[in-house]
């Protein structure tokens, strides 16, 4: 076996080891506990960039690795699969992971008890998502990561935080009970919950006992589109992320995309048009529902006036436009589709950290806080603005002023996330969205030689894209002159470097990909193209073979002449 498939099963057991270390430290070694947890991100990270790496140098079907836990034949045992999909997966939640952890390190993780450990669970279980072939354990590492974002979603206390806290756990435990429901009614159909598997049985089970089947493809269905954040079962998300923490919201804007990869996984290897009866079964759905999503959460952007909210609204924009995008199983239409994911979940993460940094000059926020006196920990404070700063000694006005470096760093990086989030040029943002008109506009991509029609449901895709970015850039332009351009006296808020930094390089990130914009659409374009072709993953699962015990070993050799 290669070495690098052993590397699979790395991003799990590596943040599985490093908690358990933290939770026998124990609360009196915090700073200890954040260089522990950062040196163990940051190599989690590096593995994720190999794996992609060898993913990408792989050719077809070699760039499917393949990993048994426990030795045990497919599709009996746990098995682990990395490809271009989940390897790509893998590496964003890396980067947001750092990013969050280091704004975390910076004052948020003294707020409240077991942060590191928790953050630490939270990444296995999103790794784990990432890379399970089994619906089993894709619950087990959704109550894992689920389990961990209960603690980190009322860190720092505070009576709307935890308000909103019980609404979250309350609606995702009702989920994960819908997906055990629905698994157990594919499993009593298909008597196998292996996804390869499953592509192979389904379609071959009788007509008698399809109803059953699609049932439970349905309410599983509905436990994942409540994750990814689908209207009208988003109700919970925006109140829920707009309480968390700064570096928590950051980490929760990869969460919403567990439920988005799930849908794309398992629709398009269960449901493909190679599923007989139950070929695409759900695709209208998928279509209709992501730009209901659209249009709420776009109506609902133009009432925000707290960034964090806007924010979160943002993320239910971008939900539902890659929920359409994947209705129409269309590989060019996926392509693009996965290339918006990337550039969208780093904007979005830089913009929870930086809506913290805006909103604590108290003074600039129209809004009062609800649980200001029990936000934890409190606000940096400053100095008080100089009265007359803008009349020289004569009282004479001044020409110019100096703009402090805090105020400058918070408008330019609030630019960049408004250009990214809304889609307009020249950041990656624009060219995602773009890439998503073309391919409405020419479902066989540009070139081809005959030309498909468009059809309805694509220019209404079409339309709600180009509305809902012109909502967006109505809704941060307000916000922008309110918190920037308002002449007001206000002090500008106490920055620490260590907040900086990870806005900084995600956004660095989100403007590297508008010049290497061409490598990543290709491997997008890679990606959706094995998607499309679900046989592949379907022979490199069950082709992998359990590695004989010795004894078996021994025996075989006895036998040969």
């Amino acid at each position: 076996m290669n070495w690098m498939q052993h590397l699979i099963a790395a991003p799990i057991l590596l943040p599985l080891l490093t908690a358990a270390l933290m939770l026998l430290l124990g609360e009196k070694h915090r700073p200890l506990k954040a260089r522990l947890n950062l040196f163990s991100s940051l190599i989690g990270l590096g593995i994720s960039v190999m794996l992609l790496y060898w993913t990408q140098q792989q050719g077809v079907p070699n760039s499917i690795g393949v990993y048994l836990p426990g030795n045990w034949p497919v599709p009996f045992g746990i098995v682990l699969v990395v490809d271009r999909l989940s390897a790509l997966m893998l590496v964003l939640t890396g980067i947001i992971g750092v990013s969050a952890l280091l704004f975390a390190m910076a004052r948020w993780d003294g707020a409240g008890a077991s942060f590191h450990a928790l953050f630490q669970i939270q990444l296995m279980g999103l790794y784990g998502a990432f890379l399970t072939a089994d619906l089993f354990n894709l619950f087990v590492f959704f109550e894992v990561l689920l389990a961990a974002s209960y603690g980190l979603m009322l860190h720092g206390s505070g009576r709307t935080r935890v308000s909103a806290g019980l609404h979250y756990i309350s609606i995702n435990l009702l989920a994960s009970s819908l997906f055990l429901i629905g698994a157990a009614l594919i499993y009593g159909v298909t008597g196998t919950l292996n996804m390869a598997d499953l592509a192979l049985k389904i379609p071959l089970v009788p007509e008698a006992d399809r109803g059953l089947l699609h049932a439970g493809a349905a309410i599983l269905a509905v436990a994942f589109l409540a994750k990814a954040g689908m209207w009208p079962l988003n109700f919970w998300l925006v109140p829920a992320y707009s309480s968390a923490s700064a570096p928590v919201a950051a980490m929760f804007a990869i969460m919403t995309k567990v439920g988005v990869y799930t849908l794309l996984r398992l629709w398009t290897l269960l449901f493909s048009g190679q599923a007989g009866a139950s070929a695409y079964f759900g695709g209208d759905w998928l279509i209709y529902g992501g730009m209901a999503t659209i249009v709420c959460a776009a109506l609902a952007i133009l009432s925000a006036r707290r960034l964090e909210r806007m924010a979160s609204l943002s993320i239910l924009v971008s939900a539902g436009i890659l929920l359409s995008a994947i209705g129409f199983a269309q590989p060019n239409l996926v392509a693009a589709a996965l290339f918006y994911l990337v550039s969208s979940t780093l904007a979005l993460s830089a913009l929870f950290l930086l809506a913290e940094l805006i909103e604590r000059s108290r003074t600039a926020v129209e809004i009062p806080l609800d649980d200001e006196a029990e936000a934890l920990p409190r606000p940096l404070g400053a100095s008080p603005p100089t009265k007359g700063i803008n009349l020289d000694d004569e009282q004479q006005a001044v020409v110019g002023q100096v703009i402090p470096w805090t105020m400058a760093f918070l408008g330019l990086s609030f630019i960049a996330c408004a250009l990214l989030i809304i889609g307009m040029p020249p950041l990656s943002g624009f060219i995602g969205k773009l890439s998503l008109l073309s391919a409405l506009l020419n479902p066989l991509g540009l070139g081809a030689s005959s030309g498909q029609p468009v059809s309805t449901a694509a220019w209404y895709l079409l339309a709600l894209l180009i509305l809902s970015g012109l909502a967006s850039l109505i809704a941060f332009s307000r916000l922008g002159i309110q918190r920037f351009w308002t002449p007001e006296e206000r002090q500008p808020p106490v920055l620490r470097r260590l907040e900086c930094v990870p806005i900084i390089a995600l956004l660095g990130l989100s403007i590297l990909l508008t010049f290497k914009a061409e490598p990543l659409m290709r491997f997008t374009q890679a990606a959706a193209n094995t998607l499309n072709n679900p046989e592949q993953y379907v022979m490199a699962v069950l082709g992998t073979r359990a590695v004989p015990s010795p004894e078996a070993q021994a025996a075989a050799q006895e036998v040969q002449p």
